[in-house]
């Protein structure tokens, strides 16, 4: 594979961006329905795990589904340690279709006792948003993770916030974004999400709603939406939309009474046998529910 210097990567970059007619982006915001600006997109947790890049743009656009965010160390195996050419390559692929590359979803967490560890994990955060710049996402999906027993929990939820803030900063300067999963056994209470982005006062650093039966706790979903809405950034994860035991209705009511206007992941945990079949069912339930049906 020929070398190419980082000036020569930048370049490509910029033709490449110039000579896209019409973008993945403005395509999915092209077929998004009327009157809302959210839009249905898979996160490749388990239903795009074991696909590469072509199978994934090939099977997304079968489906009707025009965005993905990639979960790192997966099939497509887009990571850092991807050349120039192999990121301008992996932009390309995606470029070249109707398929927007969201994010990147990783595994990052902030919540380490350890301050070598924690030194580690916002480093190779920001190796990821590098990343993700470079392949034409925009933002990067990182998690609280946990409490400690060791650690006072205020002190832990700062750090997090604080270290969030950090990458915030660094983020913005790539055009990204840093998204927190509502995620960990205490951490994804939404009381707790809500003092950790009180301490990440970069507002590049948002939440990304992840739909735990969490949410429902104390005074109910309406209540702890409302408590980190204002924080909310491109990204929401959900599971099954037909899954009646969390009340995705209600949830995308919200959202639409938010004018939101980002991207609804599907973050799916079942094996059918289809997964593009099931993609369709999915993207079907998600337009009536858009219409309140």
């Amino acid at each position: 594979m020929t070398k190419i210097t980082r000036s020569e990567f930048l370049y490509s970059l910029g033709a490449l961006a110039g000579a896209t007619a019409l973008t993945s982006e403005a395509f999915a915001e092209s077929l998004a329905p009327a009157k809302t600006g959210m839009k249905l997109g898979l996160c490749t947790y388990q239903w795009g795990k074991d696909w590469d890049v072509p199978t994934l743009i090939t099977n997304c656009k079968t489906a009707g589904i025009y965005g993905v965010e990639l979960r790192v160390e997966h099939a497509h195996k887009v990571m850092p340690d991807l050349s120039p050419s192999q990121r301008i390559e992996v932009r390309k692929q995606f470029a070249d279709s109707p398929i927007k590359i969201v994010g990147l979803g990783t595994n990052e967490q902030y919540d380490y006792v350890d301050q070598e560890s924690l030194k580690k994990s916002i480093n190779r955060t920001k190796e990821f948003i590098k990343l993700s710049a470079d392949v034409g996402g925009s933002g990067v999906k990182v998690k609280p993770n946990a409490l400690h027993k060791e650690v006072p929990t205020e002190k832990t939820l700062e750090q997090i916030g604080k270290a969030l803030s950090e990458l915030g900063a660094y983020a913005r300067e790539f055009g990204q974004q840093i998204r927190l999963e509502v995620h960990g056994k205490e951490t994804q209470e939404l009381p707790n999400i809500k003092k950790i982005m009180d301490a990440a006062d970069n507002k590049n650093a948002t939440v990304c709603w992840n739909c735990n039966p969490e949410d429902l706790n104390g005074q109910g979903l309406e209540y702890n939406f409302n408590l980190v809405k204002d924080r909310f950034g491109d990204t929401v994860h959900v599971r099954e939309l037909d899954d009646t035991s969390y009340p995705y209705q209600q949830l995308i009511d919200l959202f639409k009474k938010e004018k939101y206007k980002g991207w609804i992941l599907l973050e799916c945990r079942t094996n059918p046998a289809d997964r593009v079949k099931a993609l369709i069912a999915q993207r079907e339930i998600f337009e009536k529910m858009l219409k309140g049906k």
